[in-house]
């Protein structure tokens, strides 16, 4: 299964409950000791009143929706694919949407997210900073990455 299997569009409102259940699946899944950190419903209400507000947020679907991106001016705010989509090339195509969109993005993922990080690695990020992790809410020690388009 490749990327070109997928179709891909801007989500509206409606579609944040579902785009908050990939996001929760994909992050339990990548990082088992922060399983349970919120609630459904609480994530959910995260993506209707704060992601879906200050974002532009993406999917691919095959047929049911199986990654997300948000990203908004210079940020990339989530990026989550389904377990079992991972590898196929619906992250990169994701990201190329926001690449696209904007010529210089920043993000930060977890220090202990070794996949993350090769992942945004090979698609020229680069690594600016790293944090002990006493200003997220998770309290894990984080890194911020930043990508620039070639020529900006």
């Amino acid at each position: 299964m490749t990327a070109n299997r997928f179709t891909f569009r801007r989500l509206d409102l409606q579609d944040m409950a579902q785009a908050s259940r990939i996001h929760r699946a994909a992050f339990d899944n990548s990082l088992p000791w922060l399983k349970g950190l919120h609630t459904p419903q609480e994530d959910q209400w995260f993506y209707e009143n704060c992601v879906f507000e200050q974002c532009e947020v993406w999917a691919a679907f095959s047929p049911d929706m199986a990654g997300i991106i948000a990203f908004k001016t210079g940020w990339i705010e989530q990026l989550y694919i389904l377990p079992d989509f991972q590898g196929h090339g619906i992250g990169s195509a994701l990201l190329r949407q926001a690449q696209t969109t904007f010529p210089h993005l920043q993000l930060w993922t977890f220090q202990r997210n070794i996949q993350a990080q090769q992942f945004y690695e090979k698609h020229g990020f680069i690594a600016i900073g790293k944090t002990d992790g006493s200003g997220n809410e998770e309290k894990e020690p984080d890194m911020l990455y930043e990508w620039r388009r070639a020529g900006s």
